[in-house]
């Protein structure tokens, strides 16, 4: 079984993060415009169990024993899609609540939340993280083109019925997109929805990873400025994450790149840097090797270079040759 547990990673909210993905490449209901994991195809809607919780729980506790308590900040249910596709997702937070004093943040895109089960599953954890990127049904359907079946009125109602019963953190994503949400009118219809939900705290984010279209901008400084002035108090623009990278988990450096890249697609920079204790020669022999393996993928977005699953798929992008271009670059 690939490794479903992977870093720590830096996160932009929860500092180092130690991940677990209960869900394959790419497993999601939505299409967001701005996905860094690529475009979904084909959807998928039905909950199930993807992978034994047993053994995932077992790959968690294999990676805190090799970890220092000090080294992770969360442990984080953050998936190759959406995590809440998974049916055994309550069963697990509780697992790892029972394993380890440390917080447990569940990132969602939020769509299952009108379900009383997902409710249900997610009130074990410490922090819920879902998104509300528009604030009618038309933006809805043109950032995060949702399937059919999943309707604006069910995510902002799932997601006024959860805060009902769920007593913990509610940390509300709104990621802009230059022209699209970072607007007045936009901004203050999101504004709205946020006081029918009454999340614990807004967190303002825009792309800074290779988004699934490449015509997809982050919002210029005012219009950061713009969305923090309207959306409140609560609201905070968070910056890019900056940390580590571990990729010491796995004694296999090719299966431990391709387990964060999958999950978190790395700037160039930021994969040389987390090699950087290996010698040179080994870190250029490394990444010709998973280049020439056909796991990986090189996308590049406003100049800059970023190693992704070589699964993933990136509107005009050159998918799997791009990464088999790497060995002629270098």
């Amino acid at each position: 079984m690939i490794k479903r547990v992977f870093g720590p990673v830096p996160s932009r909210r929860l500092g180092q993060s130690l991940g677990i993905d209960p869900v394959p490449l790419k497993t999601c209901n939505w299409n967001c415009v701005y996905c860094q994991l690529g475009r979904t195809s084909p959807f998928r809607t039905e909950r199930r169990y993807n992978y034994p919780n047993l053994e995932i729980l077992k790959q968690l506790q294999d990676a805190l024993d090799a970890h220092e308590p000090e080294e992770i900040d969360w442990i984080t249910f953050v998936g190759s899609g959406e995590t809440t596709l998974h049916a055994g997702l309550g069963e697990m937070i509780r697992g790892v609540k029972g394993m380890t004093d440390l917080p447990v943040a569940v990132i969602t895109n939020g769509s299952l939340l009108y379900m009383p089960e997902v409710q249900e599953e997610l009130k074990a954890a410490d922090a819920v993280l879902p998104s509300l990127d528009a604030g009618n049904a038309i933006l809805y359907r043109r950032i995060n083109r949702p399937h059919p079946s999943l309707t604006f009125e069910r995510l902002t109602k799932g997601l006024i019925d959860f805060r009902k019963v769920y007593f913990h953190q509610l940390w509300v994503e709104v990621m802009l997109v230059h022209g699209l949400n970072d607007t007045m009118e936009a901004l203050v219809e999101i504004a709205d929805w946020m006081k029918r939900i009454q999340p614990d705290e807004v967190h303002i984010v825009q792309p800074t990873r290779p988004p699934a279209e490449e015509w997809v901008q982050p919002p210029d400084a005012d219009g950061l400025d713009l969305a923090h002035q309207i959306l409140g108090e609560i609201a905070k623009i968070v910056l890019p994450a900056h940390g580590d990278f571990d990729l010491s988990y796995d004694q296999d450096l090719i299966k431990a790149i391709t387990g964060v890249i999958t999950r978190h697609p790395m700037k160039e920079s930021e994969l040389t840097d987390a090699l950087s204790h290996w010698a040179p020669s080994d870190v250029r022999q490394t990444l010709q090797n998973l280049a020439d393996s056909g796991r990986a993928q090189i996308v590049t977005r406003g100049g800059v270079r970023f190693w992704s699953a070589s699964d993933a798929y990136y509107g005009h992008s050159r998918h799997r040759q791009a990464a088999a271009n790497t060995s002629k670059e270098k």
